[in-house]
């Protein structure tokens, strides 16, 4: 008898050793893209939450397709789609922008809590591909869920009243959107280590999505309402579009590299991405504005509105980027220098932030003034350079704060936001109501000169009663600068002192 194996059978021996080498070759490539993707993907499919959040969404739609079905038979030509579209975003609104942004700040938040963080950091992927791959796990699940909406969707096109352009840039925002709330859900549940700290982020999330989520339901009502009969690429449109979706998406990179800043080590540069990214986001942003101003024919209201809208941002995140601890570790001095305003430490936070607020105002006053020299042009700039160094002024008082005192209570990060705060609030409510008890007008120009709210107003407002229009002269911006950069020099001056001594053997 022959030991010869039949083709039959030598044919059946190398299909599975075929099929097992394409198995390898895509685990391979998973592990080399993100391991924890995957874990994560498969962890959550099979979560008892997702499969109860699927079948509702499925049967939500269904119903809803069932009663579109009824109400538009035996009618001849039906313009409901607006309504079915709304609804049918409604049940995938639910899932997008409230379990999926929570569900991420779980996942990380547990981690931290049940304290195996610093197992998945040996690893060996650090804080950067982790959480990539946890949020990438999510964004694949928020697929999931688009993938069995998308056919309800586009079955309320075909019951008129809807374009498909329209479909197309609600799918865009909300998108967009969903990646900003999912970066900011982890960046979330890093802020705080204690357990007040994270039950008190959680409600703030909590009731952030639940606001965010019922605006933007509205902001997709009227949207879809205004264009139901046509949509139209108009100008304006377009350019608040393409801004929003830039500040979402630009955010939303901040967001994720300052999450991995503050999971990184102290003996790693945590602050050198987040704050490129940073000084990117403001770089970028005001070539684009210069762009629109001079393809609207040097609009001057271009530059006005965000100089206002940007300084505001930079103020925010200045917050942030000053309110970093003292010093840094032994591994990193050697190589800082002066201009190394990317490495850690609160004081080379408080230059670059001081520097980019000068900046943006430079820049957008002057586009202001390139477009004429008209009374509006000056004072709107005035406004604009106003903001900027008030913004200095109350983040350098923050600093001082919680700096001068030898005792560090007052100089954690979380310490230096709340004085900001503080002493904002102060700066902005208690001059309104001097002014009322001297029998003064609430605006009157001297007692709000440090008013970082009513003084900008005041430099920005149209005086009928001086032949220039400037209620504000320019005097009183010089004394507004003389006071930022003292308070500037001050704050600088601790802060290296501060840093000496936390370098001190």
């Amino acid at each position: 008898m022959s030991t010869q194996a039949s083709p039959a059978s030598g044919a059946s021996e190398t299909v599975p050793v075929a099929s097992a080498g394409v198995s390898d070759r895509w685990e391979k490539w998973g592990d080399r893209l993100n391991p924890l993707v995957v874990k994560e993907v498969r962890q959550g499919l099979r979560t008892r939450v997702f499969w109860v959040c699927f079948g509702l969404l499925l049967l939500s739609c269904l119903v809803l397709s069932l009663i579109a079905y009824v109400n538009t038979q035996g009618t001849s030509y039906s313009r409901e789609g607006r309504t079915y579209f709304f609804s049918f975003f409604v049940c995938l609104g639910l899932v997008h922008f409230g379990v999926i942004p929570f569900n991420a700040y779980r996942s990380l938040a547990r981690e931290r809590e049940d304290e195996t963080w610093s197992l998945l950091l040996l690893t060996g992927l650090g804080p950067r591909r982790i959480l990539g791959g946890k949020v990438t796990s999510f964004l694949v699940q928020a697929a999931l869920y688009a993938s069995a909406v998308g056919p309800f969707l586009l079955f309320s096109y075909f019951l008129n009243g809807i374009d498909l352009p329209t479909i197309l840039m609600v799918l865009l925002l909300g998108g967009a959107w969903l990646v900003f709330l999912t970066f900011a859900s982890v960046c979330a549940a890093t802020l705080a280590d204690g357990r007040m700290g994270r039950a008190f982020v959680r409600f703030a999330l909590v009731a952030a999505l639940v606001v965010t989520f019922f605006q933007t339901l509205t902001f997709i009502f009227v949207m879809t309402e205004g264009r139901g009969r046509g949509f139209s690429f108009d100008r304006d449109f377009f350019l608040g579009m393409s801004a929003g979706l830039w500040l979402l998406l630009s955010d939303g990179w901040l967001l994720f590299e300052a999450a991995v800043a503050r999971l990184s080590l102290v003996t790693e540069n945590y602050t050198r991405h987040p704050r490129r990214v940073l000084v990117g986001q403001a770089l970028l942003t005001f070539l684009g504005v210069t762009a629109v101003w001079w393809f609207l024919d040097r609009d001057k209201d271009v530059a006005g509105i965000a100089g206002i809208l940007g300084g505001l941002h930079l103020i925010f995140t200045g917050l942030f980027t000053v309110s970093d601890v003292d010093g840094q570790s032994r591994p990193l001095r050697a190589g800082t220098r002066p201009w190394s305003l990317f490495r850690p430490g609160a004081l080379r936070g408080f230059r670059l932030a001081v520097l980019l607020l000068l900046g943006w105002a430079a820049g957008c006053a002057g586009l202001l003034w390139a477009s004429d020299v008209s009374a509006e042009s000056v004072r709107m700039g005035m406004a604009l350079v106003a903001l900027a160094l008030y913004g200095i002024i109350y983040l350098s008082v923050a600093l001082l704060l919680g700096r001068m005192p030898k005792s560090g209570r007052f100089a954690s990060p979380a310490a230096v936001r709340l004085l900001f705060v503080a002493a904002g609030a102060l700066g902005a409510g208690v001059p309104p109501l001097l002014s009322v008890f001297l029998g003064l007008e609430a605006g009157d120009e001297l007692i709000n000169l440090l008013n970082p709210v009513v003084g900008t107003v005041n430099f920005g407002r149209y005086d009928w009663n001086d032949p220039s229009g400037l209620r504000m002269p320019p005097e009183l911006l010089l004394c507004v600068g003389l006071v930022a950069l003292l308070c500037a020099f001050a704050a600088d001056r601790v802060l290296v002192r501060r840093e000496r001594e936390a370098h001190a053997p």
